[in-house]
């Protein structure tokens, strides 16, 4: 039976300009066996420690082989600098309700965890949300007291104040990252049931809608980024994390850095697109980002929201479309083409060609030539 016999401490290291995992321990035979496993490890004489590199898979790696062998202690690693550098200590601008002074908090081990993960800002910031809002169901309780029954009690508490589909899943999946991934407790959790998956159509639009939002838009900066997001196939904060560096026009591509699952992928730059670029990159003359605010940092999604709301009622055009609308009509608008599923798959950043099978029910390639049964009547 394994036991426990050292502790492991990381510590945040910067060598050479670069970020590092630090490992702190005992003399041990065991663990230096073990690290020893790791391709990149090295020893640091100004630290006076082995040190491998910052990265998820390494921080996963530690994780797993040292389960029931070592404790792996990261209170240090935090202490200067979170291993996430793109994740600020978190924040909650950006959620429909704060947590009240009386509230319980997310657990520093949770964010910790999520950090480690490197999931993205938004991801974190859903998950401390949701999962403050069950802890504060059970505000009085041991959070480790809380059974699957307690869970599918808060879960039924979520239902009759009839929240979406999604919302229901997303609180599922802070729960159980609690339980399963920040304290490593079987997968018990994995039994608590999930709402029916629907199966809903997504919102798509003509050619010709698309082409009259951005005819009804005469602002450059404006125009340029609707076309891009339609142009491209992009997501909201695909489009406004876009650099300079990132429009390939030799290739008339976009490179897109880190996106969902923090996977890079290239994406279409259309020909026009590319010229509207050209003009508004002369007349504005951006620094970091393609597109960026008042202030020179990243262009607010709000403010582009309402750029689509606008341009929507400018065109006369009824129908409830957002920002992502734009691109769920690339994709579907490039089926009814005869472009491959497969393709529109890698342009649109999906893992799973499952995923994309859906633009197959909204398409209408085949559909416009199905002869109506009612024309075929003498009437």
């Amino acid at each position: 039976m394994k036991h426990h016999i050292s502790n492991l401490t990381l510590r945040h290291l910067v060598v050479d300009g670069w970020q590092k995992i630090g490992l702190e321990y005992k003399q041990n035979p065991a663990i230096d066996s073990i690290l020893d496993t790791f391709k990149d490890l090295k020893w640091s004489q100004e630290f006076s420690m082995s040190y491998i590199d910052n990265s998820s898979e390494n921080m996963d790696q530690l994780f797993k082989v040292f389960k029931g062998i070592a404790w792996i202690n990261t209170k240090y690693f935090y202490k200067d600098k979170p291993i996430n550098l793109d994740i600020d200590e978190p924040d909650y601008t950006d959620l429909k309700s704060k947590p009240s002074k009386n509230n319980r908090k997310c657990p520093d081990e949770y964010i910790q965890k999520l950090q480690v993960l490197r999931y993205s800002k938004s991801t974190v910031n859903t998950y401390i949300h949701k999962f403050e809002e069950f802890i504060n169901y059970y505000k009085d309780r041991d959070l480790l007291s809380i059974n699957e029954n307690d869970i599918r009690d808060f879960l039924l508490y979520l239902v009759d104040r009839k929240v979406s589909h999604s919302y229901q899943n997303q609180s599922i999946n802070a729960i159980k990252f609690y339980f399963e991934i920040v304290l490593g407790l079987p997968n018990r959790y994995y039994h608590v049931e999930r709402p029916r998956k629907q199966e809903k159509l997504p919102l798509v639009l003509s050619v010709n809608e698309v082409q009259s939002i951005i005819n009804s838009i005469y602002n450059l900066k404006h125009k340029a980024m609707i076309m891009c997001i339609y142009s491209g196939g992009l997501r909201v904060s695909e489009l406004l994390a876009l650099k300079l560096s990132d429009v390939q026009s030799d290739r008339h591509l976009l490179l897109i850095r880190s996106a969902k699952g923090g996977k890079d992928r290239t994406t279409l730059l259309g020909k026009k697109t590319l010229e509207i670029l050209r003009k508004y990159y002369q007349e504005y003359k951006p620094k970091d980002y393609l597109f960026e605010g008042q202030n020179s940092g990243m262009y607010s999604a709000t403010s582009l929201q309402r750029i689509l709301k606008k341009a929507l009622k400018e065109a006369q055009i009824i129908k409830p479309a957002t920002l992502h609308t734009l691109r769920h009509s690339f994709a579907t608008h490039l089926l009814e083409k005869g472009v491959n599923l497969r393709y529109i798959q890698t342009l649109l950043g999906h893992s799973s060609p499952k995923t994309i099978e859906i633009y197959t029910k909204v398409s209408t390639i085949d559909i416009e030539d199905i002869i109506n049964p009612i024309d075929r009547l003498e009437i």
